[in-house]
């Protein structure tokens, strides 16, 4: 369940952009509702402030991802990632990972160097530091979000094609990479959405039954934020939907409302 969890925050947090301008802004903010199966297994939120790093006015993303009910009595989750990014290049200063999943504890806290393409990570719960070599332009997982919402050729993607970014995760970098599948109208508790729809290629195995089983429906409009998240589990399904937003930039496009 741990990983579950892990994966579908990762996909919460990935939203895409054909605009040149900013697709966001402070003051954004949403929230998700996961199921496991039939049950609501918890809440997943993602906002954006405004921050001060080295004396420049920056974004600071916070993403928190909890359980609930009958679900944190089973399995308890409190996590916590932050991210501090340039607010033209999209690059990333500093993330925070500080994370209580079932007894399973991180406290981490991690600083680029853009220039020379390192990040400086340091670990509380174990009281270590490392550093790491990564390649120019690697995101964190919470910047990747605001990044890619602003990516400048989402937009040109053909049915069946793909886009890779280079994501710090874990202490290590991975290539995260997502294929288009097409658009839909979706259902939801707005409305009708026009939604487009992407496919992040995950490992198969335990967790997940193939490398596809991950699908991700995003708004068709100006914000493209994540609207329906489902996985298809080696045991069951897990499905996260969007259940409340505000501070968005542009407006919410529903077809037909309920």
């Amino acid at each position: 369940m741990k990983k579950i969890i892990i994966v579908v925050l990762v996909i919460i947090t990935l939203g895409f952009s054909s605009q040149k301008e900013r697709a966001f802004d402070s003051g954004e903010w949403f929230k998700f509702r996961v199921h496991y199966g039939l049950f609501n297994a918890g809440y997943a939120t993602l906002e954006v402030q405004e921050a001060t790093k080295n004396n420049k006015k920056v974004y600071h993303a916070i993403g928190k991802g909890y359980t609930t009910g009958m679900s944190r009595f089973f399995f308890r989750v409190d996590d916590n990632y932050e991210s501090y990014f340039d607010k033209e290049t999209g690059k990333p200063y500093q993330f925070v990972r500080k994370i209580d999943e079932g007894g399973y504890k991180k406290n981490q806290e991690g600083f680029f160097n853009q220039s020379e393409n390192k990040i400086f990570v340091k670990d509380y719960k174990n009281k270590s530091e490392n550093t790491f070599l990564i390649p120019e332009n690697t995101q964190d997982i919470v910047s990747a979000f605001y990044y890619l919402r602003n990516y400048p050729t989402i937009d040109k993607l053909k049915v069946g094609e793909s886009i890779t970014i280079d994501m710090f995760f874990d202490n290590e970098t991975t290539k995260f990479k997502l294929k288009f599948i097409g658009k839909e109208d979706l259902d939801t508790k707005f409305g009708l959405v026009p939604t487009l729809i992407f496919r992040p290629l995950v490992q198969s195995g335990r967790v997940f039954k193939e490398e596809e089983s991950l699908t991700v429906w995003i708004s068709d409009d100006d914000n493209k934020i994540p609207v329906s998240i489902k996985a298809s589990l080696a045991v069951g399904s897990i499905k996260a939907d969007l259940d409340a937003f505000k501070g968005l930039k542009y407006s919410f496009k529903v077809k037909l409302k309920h």
